[in-house]
Parts: structure tokens; C-alpha cells; sequence
């Protein structure tokens, strides 16, 4: 049985994750606020930032900084592309 939700990011009843997506109060949150729609969309944004900043998610500081730029996407009105990224064609 799917589980619905309030989207917080696309203002819509949608359905919601499975399981919290990330640890602690952060994950606790998108699970509850964040539907399967815009956090595919938070995870193509952060392949994005992994790809064009060469972070590594086994890195306690990217990690941290991974969380920040996702919450600012899900919850503070989107998130900044890294400085001279340029979207393929």
C-alpha cells in the first residue's frame, strides 16, 4: 500500500518515500514533507553536484554539505548549480 503526503516542495498530495532517505532529523523531515516526484528531482540535482564538485558521500564534510544544499532544495526554495556548470544540450 502506497503512503501519501503533503508535498512541502510541490504544494500537492503525492505519493511519499518508502523510508527516510537520509539520516536523523533530515531524513525524519523529507520523509514526512517530501513526496517521490521532487526527490527524484533532489537526486539528479545532487548527482549533479557530486559529479561537478568531485565529492565523495564517504566524506564526513561532503556528506554535510550534501545535506545543507538538500535541504535549501527541498525546503528553502532550490538550490545554486556549481559555478561554471553547464547543462548538456
Amino acid at each position: 500500500m502506497t503512503r501519501n503526503v503533503h508535498c512541502v516542495v510541490d504544494d500537492i498530495d503525492t505519493e511519499g518515500l518508502d523510508f527516510p532517505p537520509w539520516p536523523g532529523d533530515a531524513g525524519k523531515r523529507v520523509f514526512e514533507q517530501v513526496g517521490k516526484p521532487a526527490w527524484q528531482r533532489w537526486l539528479a540535482h545532487q548527482t549533479m553536484l557530486i559529479n561537478e564538485n568531485r565529492l565523495s558521500p564517504l566524506n564526513p564534510q561532503h556528506r554535510a554539505f550534501l545535506e545543507g544544499e538538500m535541504l535549501k532544495f527541498l525546503f528553502g526554495g532550490g538550490a545554486d548549480t556549481p559555478a561554471g556548470y553547464v547543462p548538456e544540450a
